[in-house]
């Protein structure tokens, strides 16, 4: 290591590779890597001891330990960023949602105010049932926990105010 590290000594590190390349590569296919992955880690690793021989201090550890180390943390690198899919530019989740249009707008307006007012109509019992299930994204069951109901009369409640809010929201729609 010496030598590499000062000299960057060809026939040395020809001589570590020889000896270490098969046990990293054994190193990485008992830590789950493929064939090949476990080979192109390898690699990777002695690279790096190439590059950075000189960062190699025989006080902290010996040059087996320095090496897994190395091998150890590229492994992990390469794990997670397997792990961390890639995104796609083109994924429309990613893209910024289009510039609303001024009709569409004032439609989006007109449908929310006519929600807003048929809401308004209903009964209590089943408003609070639907602003639980909606608002609060609370299932049937725990909203008759909540309100100390069967479970069927919130079911029954929600399916009348929906049957309600359709028949007046729907074209042509008239009073269920």
């Amino acid at each position: 290591m010496a030598l590499i590290a000062a000299k960057k000594c060809r026939e040395s590190f020809s001589e570590l590779f020889d000896f270490y390349a098969p046990r990293v590569k054994s190193y990485m296919l008992r830590l789950g890597a493929s064939d090949n992955e476990a080979e192109d880690l390898a690699q990777d690793v002695l690279v790096t001891v190439w590059r950075k021989a000189d960062m190699y201090d025989r006080k902290q550890a010996s040059v087996s330990t320095w090496i897994f180390r190395i091998a150890r943390n590229r492994r992990i690198d390469r794990f997670r960023k397997a792990s961390r899919p890639e995104l796609d530019a083109d994924e429309p989740m990613l893209r910024p949602p289009d510039i609303e249009q001024p009709d569409e707008a004032l439609d989006r307006a007109q449908i929310e105010e006519s929600v807003r007012a048929e809401l308004a109509k209903l009964p209590h019992e089943q408003l609070e049932l639907l602003q639980a299930a909606f608002y609060e994204g609370l299932s049937h069951s725990e909203i008759a926990t909540r309100f100390g109901l069967p479970l069927g009369t919130v079911k029954s409640r929600i399916r009348l105010a929906f049957g309600r809010l359709r028949g007046q929201l729907e074209p042509g729609g008239t009073d269920a």
